[in-house]
């Protein structure tokens, strides 16, 4: 089960975007504390508002007092909605928060059950509540219910992500809103890009486009998403989709907040030097685009080309699922943009037109460990074949690095005559 603690100001907003889900039959209200609860399942936005205002001072020094916190069980832990409703007061006991006003929602617009909890983080005397290590005493209430309800372990990063439960937009299925709320809500904050396109092309592997839309209305600029399904040829289908039938992490603000804190990720981390080096390893290994394509998504990286009618590429993207990343090919370096990438492709397809992929078993065993050690280095800088592997003018890396090998010793051994 993963936790996801959000802090706002904005009270009534965390409870209407709730609270309209479960008035629309998206969701329900599964319990409460301290707010009432009629037991129908709906929300009064007004009542639960006033409610929590009785425990709030008219001052506050803590600017931010609202939580939001989502808890999002694994999608095969099969649980009741009391079930469900006694895991979110026991995660509050367990983070100190048992005594505070909350509600809890259960949500159910997309396919995995999941809750939502709104609370606020002062006291009577407007006094922020221990927030120290709120993450860590957050990660150790997860892990005891996990135990206490047999539910399978959040783990891994990779673990974390089957939480999205990804698949492709079927518009034959129906209820188009409903799957494609399901990738955008799975894939929010799960990833880095930087740029329109970017989010387009990780987007595209689910079948769905977004567009920008700007215009004036009262004389008020105005700038939006609007979500489309697409069919596996790439042609829209269905009637577009505005980002507020998500919600907030759908729209413009929340993409460019998101914009501007991956760039600053990726830069400080050096992220895109274990995609660039994947790729490099890949390249090394395949004959062609197709094998090129094959060989990266084993490694846990798709490939997003954009070509021409003719089969040219102009565009690339490498969409890393293990860093989280999504990378225009110029982005990590010319090396890999689409046109550095299009020689190679027409260079590798002519080099093996008239026979098999190329394959180290053959060769012998230390050239053979020099080949798969260079192919599964990380790095793009660290291996004798990164970088050559795209050489514009059309020779073969191979080759190349072993005709420099031998230059190297024939000047080793000029200098040792006397």
């Amino acid at each position: 089960m993963v936790a996801k603690i959000n802090v706002g100001s904005s009270l009534y907003g965390a409870l209407s975007y709730n609270g309209e889900k479960v008035n629309e039959g998206e969701g329900k209200l599964l319990t409460s504390n301290k707010i009432f609860d009629n037991g129908t399942g709906t929300v009064d936005i007004a009542r639960a508002m006033a409610d929590f205002e009785r425990y709030l001072p008219e001052r506050m020094r803590t600017e931010k007092h609202v939580m939001h916190i989502s808890l999002n069980p694994h999608p095969d832990d099969k649980l009741t909605d009391t079930e469900l409703a006694d895991i979110a007061r026991e995660y509050m006991e367990k983070i100190g928060y048992g005594e505070q006003p909350f509600v809890v929602f259960k949500h159910e617009d997309i396919d995995r059950q999941h809750l939502h909890i709104v609370s606020v983080r002062v006291g009577k005397d407007g006094k922020r509540l221990n927030n120290d290590y709120i993450h860590r005493r957050s990660k150790r209430a997860t892990e005891a219910l996990e135990k206490q309800y047999n539910l399978r372990p959040s783990g891994s990063r990779r673990q974390r992500m089957e939480l999205g439960a990804l698949h492709k937009v079927n518009p034959a299925e129906g209820n188009v809103k409903r799957q494609v709320g399901n990738v955008l809500k799975s894939i929010s904050g799960n990833y880095r890009f930087q740029t329109l396109g970017e989010y387009r092309a990780l987007l595209s592997l689910y079948n769905i486009t977004v567009e920008e839309t700007r215009g004036k209305v009262s004389g008020r600029e105005y700038r939006g998403f609007v979500y489309s399904a697409l069919d596996e040829k790439g042609n829209k289908v269905g009637n577009p989709l505005k980002a507020s039938l998500f919600g907030k992490y759908a729209g413009c603000d929340a993409f460019d907040k998101r914009c501007s804190s991956s760039k600053t990720e990726i830069e400080s981390k050096d992220l895109g030097k274990y995609t660039k080096g994947k790729v490099f390893a890949a390249m090394g290994k395949s004959s062609g685009k197709q094998e090129l394509i094959t060989n990266l998504k084993a490694k846990g990286i798709d490939v997003v080309l954009r070509e021409t009618d003719t089969g040219r590429i102009y565009g690339v993207t490498f969409i890393d699922h293990n860093t989280g990343c999504v990378l225009n090919g110029s982005r990590m370096g010319k090396e890999l943009s689409a046109n550095a990438l299009e020689q190679w492709v027409e260079r590798k397809e002519a080099q093996y037109a008239d026979k098999p992929a190329y394959t180290p078993q053959g060769e012998a065993p230390e050239q053979r460990e020099l080949f798969e050690k260079q192919s599964e280095n990380d790095s793009p800088t660290g291996g004798l074949f990164d970088n050559l592997s795209l050489l514009p003018d059309g020779t073969d890396p191979e080759e190349e690095a072993f005709r420099r090998q031998m230059q190297r010793k024939k000047k080793k051994r000029k200098g040792m005559k006397i």
